[in-house]
């Protein structure tokens, strides 16, 4: 989780990051099983190589990117901001 991020969860409002923490969940259990469910609208972010973003709320998004493998067979996940679209300006 990058220092970007933890500063953009804590202005999020209780039940945003209620929603978010539940798409988080949904989003590792679907890694674990190597297809994201329609509903996390998973995709790279256009003109941001190598940075994706997850759906976790009408307006509610989250990237993220792929880092070093940190336990062997398994994807690290660094979340790097969450918020509404704006966070798209630098994601």
């Amino acid at each position: 989780m990058s220092a970007r991020f933890q500063r953009d969860l804590v202005r999020l409002s209780p039940s945003q990051r209620a929603a978010l923490q539940v798409a988080v969940a949904r989003f590792i259990e679907d890694l674990s099983r190597g297809s994201f469910r329609k509903g996390l609208r998973v995709k790279g972010v256009r003109g941001a190589g190598g940075v994706f973003e997850m759906a976790w709320g009408e307006d509610g998004r989250a990237t993220f990117e792929y880092g070093k493998q940190i336990r062997p067979g398994e994807p690290h996940i660094v979340w790097r901001r969450c918020g509404t679209h704006d966070i798209f300006g630098a994601p």
